[in-house]
């Protein structure tokens, strides 16, 4: 039997605070500053984290009722989202669930194809947005403009890390759930 500590989701929350956290005063993308940055990138390409960040969202995403039978796709704005939906796909794969990736590219290409959003096509098809590390959202938030222009159907935004610095307050208002599978407090920083 699991202890609290043995879980996926508190292992998770260990590597994440051996492997993401950095202390020292940084800009975050939203502008906002900061005296600890989580690096989320030294945790979504680890060997041990990865495969683990795709099982706990999953769960998380299943507990809320939005498992690969109620959506059909997961990605976000490049590159955050790219290896958390890559993480989440292999391990939906690995129980024999079919659930697709994307990815939303900042700026529709100029040349081929001139996609915005790349892999299977989203449209008609319900989607969840997905981010590493969320402070005020905007990164969803343009993910979720460009699915919806797309065709594509929202279904909630999926975090690993929530900052608590306003993103679940403005991705709500736009109607779309929000859910954090870790936050500050998990990581020692709240």
């Amino acid at each position: 039997m699991n202890t609290p500590n043995d879980t996926p989701r508190a292992r998770l929350a260990e590597l994440v605070r051996e492997l993401a956290v950095v202390r020292g005063e940084v800009t975050l993308a939203s502008g906002l500053t900061s005296d600890f940055y989580v690096d989320m990138r030294r945790a979504t390409l680890h060997h041990a984290a990865a495969p683990l960040i795709g099982h706990v969202m999953l769960d998380m995403l299943e507990e809320a009722g939005f498992g690969p039978d109620e959506i059909d796709a997961v990605g976000g704005l490049t590159m955050g989202a790219d290896p958390v939906a890559t993480a989440i796909l292999h391990a939906a794969a690995s129980r024999g669930l079919d659930l697709d990736a994307f990815v939303v590219r900042k700026e529709a290409k100029s040349h081929g194809m001139q996609r915005r959003i790349e892999g299977p096509d989203v449209a008609g098809r319900r989607v969840v947005v997905l981010e590493d590390t969320s402070t005020t959202g905007g990164s969803p938030l343009t993910a979720i403009e460009a699915l919806r222009e797309a065709g594509a159907e929202v279904a909630a935004v999926a975090v690993v890390v929530d900052r608590d610095t306003g993103a679940r307050e403005r991705i709500s208002e736009t109607g779309v759930p929000y859910l954090a599978a870790l936050g500050l407090s998990d990581l020692g920083l709240g």
